[in-house]
């Protein structure tokens, strides 16, 4: 059988599948103060958490409950004017949008970046000779619109592959060039050392949500009151570091070193920290990355400190907590989490996640005494004591001769604090990333995964899923 055969007949399928397993919804959508539904990038995207986060903050604000509708970017419109949803929660160019679309007001500034395997472009007239291909209906594809005015020459491809599809690619050179925004490059560039952004594509993008262009004029006003709102009270900021303010980039040898050992140790002590990790609540993938910042995955590792084991705990530390032997990783790991936990309980009740745990490892690695002067000159600066975000711009400052004599504890290195966490923060979203299970549709029957595989996926039917 012909393979255009066999596609026709796997579509089919897949239509009959989706048709199956969706339960029609009414095209009439709730009045948006009782529900809102919100599209969403899918959960596989990039921007994904920060953009989810974004919107649970709006409907918690607004004491409304919201339903989600993960859609790629190229549906976005459509589902929007078909009235599918209230808003979306994608970032539009609000410098340069479709007029079809009403925008509320920017809550990020991006820059779209050209990332080309070798040759690299060096000018912006260069990127007219080479293929470049972007996610349809993303902010890139409007970006290269944008460039385009000054080079009418520029042409690329858009697809459905989402930017991290599409930056391995260019990184694995099975792709020539893409485009995708400065976040998005810094974090894949942690998965593909070899792999920099080339030019600049077009103006900074001010990123705002959409709306339909017959939207009640109240919503709009109640996102621009609430996007306003978070940007004065630092809340906004605030999101934008748990999202991408730790997204430091390795040096590339670093990052080569971990994802060879993700390859080749983790498998011998995944086990172990997953043990670790049911006994106490932590997750897996943070112990896991205090582990590799301490040891590399060497349960034998010993500094000139005296530290040792794979947790590299203190003599001191390890009697604290009962640890027979230093160098067995069980005992080291358990150890550590359980000593990560004591530190987490002797801060002020207040404090929330994801700051308290990040606060808590800074004391891991400098004593909780001089996590505490860190926390007080933050609050003798105006800054909030309780954020990690106001904490890691002080910390530093304990290296300070003249600034430690004003502290209880003294002199500390709180710059080594402040890149301790940071690293750990990035080897965790990393190896979350690494480990996470493959999309759904690589599970399918072979018929249905070819069919994917051959880039002919149909659009699916709009399912909202009930939370």
């Amino acid at each position: 059988m012909h393979r255009k055969k066999i596609l026709e007949i796997a579509g089919v399928a897949l239509l009959a599948t989706v048709l199956q397993g969706c339960t029609p919804k009414p095209t009439e959508l709730p009045d948006w103060r009782e529900e809102l539904v919100v599209i969403v990038p899918p959960p596989e995207h990039l921007d994904a958490g920060f953009a989810h986060e974004l919107v649970r903050t709006f409907a918690e604000e607004r004491e409304v409950n919201f339903r989600e509708l993960p859609l790629p970017p190229d549906q976005v419109v459509a589902a929007l004017e078909s009235g599918k949803a209230h808003f979306s929660a994608f970032g539009v160019r609000a410098n340069d949008a479709d007029n079809t679309l009403k925008l509320g007001k920017p809550f990020q500034i991006t820059q779209e970046q050209l990332v080309c395997r070798d040759p690299q472009p060096q000018k912006a007239e260069d990127m007219t000779s080479r293929q470049i291909v972007v996610t349809a209906g993303s902010t890139h594809e409007a970006a290269l619109r944008e460039a385009q005015k000054k080079l009418p020459a520029l042409k690329w491809e858009a697809g459905s592959k989402l930017p991290d599809v599409l930056l391995s690619e260019v990184a694995e050179g099975r792709a020539d060039c893409t485009v995708a925004s400065e976040e998005q490059v810094a974090t894949m560039h942690n998965f593909h050392p070899n792999m920099d952004a080339a030019l600049d594509v077009a103006a900074p993008a001010q990123l705002a949500w959409a709306f339909a262009s017959d939207v009640d004029d109240e919503l709009i006003q109640a996102t621009d009151q609430f996007i306003l709102h978070i940007k004065k009270s630092g809340d906004l900021r605030r999101l934008t570091e748990r999202y991408y303010g730790h997204n430091e980039r390795l040096r590339s040898l670093d990052a080569a070193a971990f994802l060879k050992d993700v390859e080749e140790l983790l498998p011998r002590y995944r086990a172990a920290f997953e043990d670790v990790s049911q006994k106490t609540g932590l997750e897996w993938e943070l112990l896991a990355a205090m582990a590799y910042r301490e040891s590399h995955w060497d349960p034998h590792a010993t500094s000139p400190t005296g530290v040792r084991g794979m947790m590299m705990l203190t003599e001191d530390t390890a009697s604290r907590m009962f640890v027979k032997n230093r160098l067995n990783a069980s005992e080291s790991l358990l150890a550590g989490a359980l000593y990560l936990e004591l530190l987490r309980s002797q801060l002020p009740e207040r404090i929330e996640e994801p700051s308290r745990t990040w606060l808590a490892l800074a004391a891991y690695n400098q004593g909780i005494g001089h996590l505490e002067d860190a926390r007080t000159l933050t609050k003798q600066r105006g800054l909030n004591p309780d954020s990690w975000m106001d904490v890691k711009k002080v910390m530093p400052g304990l290296s300070n001769p003249d600034l430690a004599e004003s502290t209880k504890h003294g002199q500390a290195r709180g710059g080594e604090a402040v890149i301790f966490v940071e690293t750990v923060r990035l080897y965790r979203d990393m190896l979350k990333r690494l480990t996470a299970e493959p999309p759904p549709y690589r599970n399918w029957p072979p018929y249905l995964r070819m069919l994917m595989e051959a880039g002919q996926k149909p659009k699916p039917l709009i399912c909202v899923p009930t939370r």
